[in-house]
């Protein structure tokens, strides 16, 4: 059972059952969008920088049943917390989440690498009084461009790589993709609502990719009336892929 200085949620209209932090940062709906992105077919292996508690790693593997998911995680409450979601989930065979920096590790190859990075580079805005929920959301010596250079590390050929940011630092994703060499990038942005600007964009590449970049129509999350448009809830509830080529 979960103690005081924790919850236990749900993700996927209750297929996942998620324990994480009471305080500081908490799973929302951008993981479950990053691992709908994710084109993982039974039988390959991904990476996940940063997995947090597991919350993307988990709906993956709830989409994609013999798929397996080998998570980093530099904080070691949360590290243990994905490792315990892993068992509670019963998928402890195909998600190991490892305590580590990504800045020093070396791994073997995967089909895929998954991230949702700090959104803020170092010196901009305020940081959460949560030293937890501050690491989740602003970057440390482990910049955007470090962040890539993992993933290029880490992938195989023809490898793809998905990453949920910040529309605004669009800009900034896309160049340190070009200069890791990971290119045809596939951009789709998330509509808070219909006219509403994009805060989140999805952004997917491949290794060895040579092919233009390609602007997606988008997704618009919120309807009109209340509660999220009918493609959104496929993804958020029922655990629909989320194809972004």
């Amino acid at each position: 059972m979960p103690d005081s200085a924790t919850t236990e949620d749900a993700l996927l209209g209750g297929r996942i059952r998620l324990r994480q932090p009471a305080q500081g940062y908490r799973a929302a709906i951008d993981p479950v969008l990053l691992a709908a992105a994710v084109p993982v077919r039974p039988g390959e292996r991904v990476i996940e920088a940063g997995c947090g508690v597991g919350a993307a790693a988990l709906c993956l593997l709830a989409r994609v049943g013999q798929a397996s998911v080998l998570g980093v995680e530099i904080q070691p409450s949360l590290a243990a917390l994905a490792r315990e979601n892993a068992v509670l989930n019963g998928v402890a065979d195909r998600f190991s989440a490892l305590e580590g920096d990504i800045a020093g590790l070396g791994l073997e190859p995967a089909a895929h690498v998954m991230m949702n990075p700090p959104f803020l580079p170092a010196g901009r805005g305020t940081p959460p009084p949560d030293a937890s929920k501050a690491a989740a959301h602003l970057e440390g010596e482990a910049d955007l461009a470090l962040w890539v250079g993992f993933a290029a590390r880490h992938l195989a050929h023809r490898g793809s790589l998905t990453v949920i940011h910040r529309a605004d630092r669009l800009g900034d994703l896309l160049a340190a993709l070009a200069r890791h060499r990971l290119g045809s990038p596939v951009v789709l942005p998330l509509w808070p609502g219909k006219g509403k600007p994009a805060k989140r964009v999805l952004v997917q590449t491949r290794k060895g990719g040579r092919a233009p970049l390609i602007l997606l129509a988008g997704l618009t999350l919120h309807a009109p009336e209340a509660g999220f448009t009918a493609e959104a809830d496929a993804i958020l509830r029922d655990a629909a892929p989320l194809p972004l080529a």
